[in-house]
C-alpha cells in the first residue's frame, strides 16, 4: 500500500504545521515508538535548523526531493529519491552521533512512505527555492571547474590568520564553498573553492599583495590546478560549507571509514575531482600542529579599516575550531548563504565600486539572512589598537635560583620586545614582563605557557597591570627590575622586520645566525654542550653564517637559546639564536 501524508496532515500554515497540532503529536510519538520499514522519507527528531540546514543534512547521501522542517516540534522530514540514499543516512547517523546547533539529531525510517505538501502554500514554496538553492550549492561544490579554485600564501605572518578570517575576507567576492589550511614550505597556505570562476577571479584581482593586518600577514595568491576540493573534516583546518554532515576529524578512524563508505556510494551525486597531482590533501590525524598560526577560542571581532592598506585589525582572535555537528563550538556563520538563526558575518573594507558588486553577490547567496550593519572606524594601527590583554604578563612557577631578569628577557624577547621585566620581591619564583604591544603579549602567552625552563613547568597569565613599575629613586630591588625598553637586542622594533616570519614554537632545532667564518662546528658544539646533548648540526651550504643544531630536548634548547644568543664569538660578531621549523 501507498504510504503517504494526507493532505490534512500536511496543509501547513505559516509555520509549516497542519491544521491539527495533536494529529501532528501522534505521528511524532508513532515513529519514536514503533520501528519502520525503510523508505525513501527519513524522520529527523530534536533538531533546530533553518530549511537549508535541514537540506544540507540529507544531500551527502543522495538526491533530496522534498522536505518538511517542523520547528516547533523539534523535528524535519527528508524525503529522498530513492531508498537506499535514505538507508545511508539512517545507518550514518545510526553508527555516530551528529550533532547541529548544540543539539544532537537523530534520523530514523518514517512510517510514511512520500511527502505530499501543498505546493501553494507559501511556506511550501519557501521551502522549495531552499531545496533548489542548497542543492545547486552542493552539486556545484563537487563538481567545481577550471579557476574556481585559489592558493593563497601568507608571508610575514605576525597574527593568526584561521579559517574564519580567510571566509570573511574572501566571501566578500562571492560564495565561499571549501577552504583547507596546510603548512608547505614553512608558509601557511590556503586553498579555497569559490562558487564560480567570476567570484575567484575578483578575489585573486582585489587581494593579491594585499595586508590581512597593518605591515603584516600578506596574501598571495595565485589560480590552483585543482577544479574541487575534497574536505573530509569541519574543523580548524578544513570547512565544507556545503556538507554539516562531516565530522572534526577528532574522533577514531571508523569515522573516516564510514565517510568513504558513504561517498563510494553510487547513488550519490556525482562527485568529480581533477587529475591534477598538485599537493593539497592533509593527513589530520598525524600532522603537527606546530607551522600553523596560532589560535585561542572566543568570538570573532574585527575593526574595519577605511581607507587603510590592510583588511582587518586583531582585536580578537578567532575560534580556535570549528565543527558545525558539534553545537556550542559551532561557527556563527557556518553556511556561505547564511541562516535566519545567525547574522552573516563581519567583511572588510573595499573600494566603492567593488563593495557595491559584493552586495549584490552576497544578497543573492544569503537568502532570507538578516543582513549585519558595519559602521566604518578611523584608520588606526592595530598595534595600538585594544585587546583583551594588555601589555603585561605574569609568568608563575620559575626556577628561583636559576632565572634572572636576563633570562626572561632573552627567552620572552623571542616573540616580541621586551621593555621591563620585575621578579616579585615577595614572591620571586614569579615575574612581570611588560611588552611593546598587547599583540606581542598574546604571541608570548602562546607559544611559552606551560614549556618547561630550568626544569620547572612555567605558566604564563595575562596580568591586570598596564606597566611595570620601576623601583622609586634612591630605592634598590636587589636588581629584579630591569628596564630594557632601549635595548639594542630588540627583535621586532623595524616595522616588518623578517623576524617576524620566524616566530615558532619552542622546539628542539636552533637556527643559528650572524657565525663568523673562522669559526669552526667544533667551536660551536663546544659551546652548546654546556646545556644538553646535541644530536645534531649542519651548516647552511650556501651561507655558511647560519647553522642548525638540534638538541635531544626542549628544555635543553630553551636553556642554550638563553644562554647563547648575543653570544660573543669574534670582536664584533654575536651569535643570533631563535627557535626553527626546519628538520635535521
Amino acid at each position: 500500500m501507498k504510504r503517504t501524508f494526507s493532505g490534512d496532515e500536511f496543509d501547513t500554515n505559516a509555520d509549516g504545521l497542519g491544521n491539527s497540532n495533536s494529529q501532528m503529536t501522534d505521528i511524532a510519538k508513532k515513529s519514536r515508538s514503533e520501528p519502520a520499514l525503510p523508505s525513501r522519507v527519513v524522520h529527523l527528531r530534536n533538531i533546530e535548523a533553518s530549511e537549508l540546514e535541514v537540506v544540507q543534512l540529507g544531500l551527502p547521501f543522495g538526491r533530496v526531493t522534498n522536505f518538511l522542517n517542523l520547528r516547533k516540534k523539534a523535528q524535519a522530514f527528508l524525503e529522498f529519491d530513492a531508498t537506499d540514499s535514505a538507508k545511508q543516512m539512517v545507518d550514518y547517523f545510526t553508527s555516530m552521533p551528529a550533532m547541529l546547533n548544540g543539539r544532537q539529531v537523530f534520523a530514523q525510517f518514517s512510517n510514511h512512505g512520500e511527502l505530499r505538501t501543498d505546493p501553494t502554500n507559501r511556506t511550501n514554496q519557501q521551502a522549495h527555492v531552499a531545496l533548489v538553492q542548497a542543492t545547486d550549492l552542493y552539486e556545484t561544490a563537487q563538481k567545481g571547474g577550471p579557476n574556481c579554485v585559489l592558493r593563497v600564501s601568507i608571508i610575514n605572518l605576525l597574527f593568526p590568520v584561521t579559517i574564519d578570517v580567510l571566509y570573511q575576507i574572501f566571501s566578500k567576492f562571492g560564495t565561499v564553498l571549501k577552504i583547507i589550511t596546510f603548512t608547505k614550505n614553512d608558509k601557511f597556505q590556503a586553498l579555497i573553492q569559490s562558487k564560480d570562476p567570476t567570484g575567484a577571479a575578483q578575489a585573486k584581482l582585489q587581494l593579491h599583495g594585499q595586508n590581512i593586518y597593518n605591515g603584516c600577514c600578506t596574501l598571495q595568491i595565485e589560480y590552483s590546478k585543482l577544479h574541487s576540493l575534497t574536505v573530509k573534516f569541519n574543523n580548524d583546518k578544513s570547512r565544507d560549507y556545503t556538507n554539516p554532515t562531516l565530522p572534526s576529524g577528532e574522533g577514531t578512524i571508523s569515522q573516516q571509514q564510514e565517510l568513504d563508505r558513504m561517498h563510494s556510494n553510487a547513488n550519490l551525486l556525482p562527485l568529480q575531482r581533477s587529475s591534477s597531482n598538485e599537493d593539497y590533501r592533509y593527513d589530520y590525524y598525524t600532522a603537527p600542529t606546530r607551522g600553523r598560526p596560532p589560535s585561542t577560542s572566543g568570538t570573532p571581532s574585527y575593526e574595519m579599516q577605511a581607507g587603510g592598506n590592510h583588511l582587518m585589525s586583531p582585536l580578537q582572535a578567532t575560534s580556535a575550531a570549528y565543527n558545525p555537528m558539534a553545537g556550542t563550538a559551532a561557527s556563527p556563520y557556518g553556511h556561505p548563504y547564511g541562516s535566519t538563526h545567525h547574522q552573516a558575518p563581519p567583511m572588510h573594507t573595499l573600494p566603492p565600486s567593488h563593495a557595491a558588486a559584493a552586495a549584490v553577490h552576497m544578497h543573492a547567496v544569503h537568502h532570507q539572512a538578516h543582513q549585519q550593519q558595519h559602521n566604518l572606524s578611523v584608520q588606526q594601527n592595530p598595534h595600538m589598537m585594544p585587546v583583551q590583554n594588555g601589555p603585561v604578563i605574569l609568568v608563575s612557577n620559575l626556577n628561583e635560583d636559576m632565572t634572572t631578569p636576563e633570562s626572561l628577557f632573552t627567552l620572552f624577547g623571542v616573540y616580541g620586545d621586551v621593555h621591563r621585566v620585575k621578579i616579585l620581591f615577595n614572591k620571586k619564583d614569579s615575574a612581570l614582563i611588560q611588552f611593546a604591544t598587547p599583540q606581542q603579549a598574546a604571541v608570548a602567552h602562546q607559544n611559552l605557557d606551560h614549556i618547561t625552563m630550568f626544569g620547572k613547568q612555567i605558566k604564563v597569565s595575562f596580568s591586570k597591570h598596564q606597566f611595570v613599575q620601576m623601583p622609586k629613586d634612591g630605592t634598590s630591588d636587589m636588581g629584579l627590575t630591569k628596564d630594557f625598553t632601549n635595548s639594542p637586542l630588540h627583535r621586532f622594533k623595524k616595522p616588518g622586520s623578517k623576524n617576524y616570519n620566524n616566530i615558532f614554537p619552542p622546539g628542539t632545532v636552533l637556527h643559528l645566525s650572524n657565525i663568523p667564518n673562522e669559526t669552526s662546528e667544533e667551536e660551536i658544539r663546544n659551546i652548546f654542550s654546556q646545556y644538553g646533548k646535541i644530536k645534531r648540526f649542519k651548516f647552511f651550504e650556501k651561507d655558511r653564517k647560519m647553522a642548525l643544531i638540534e638538541m635531544e630536548t626542549i628544555e635543553e634548547a630553551i636553556a642554550a637559546l638563553i644562554n647563547t644568543h648575543n653570544y660573543r664569538l669574534a670582536d664584533s660578531m654575536h651569535l643570533r639564536v631563535s627557535f626553527s621549523k626546519s628538520k635535521l
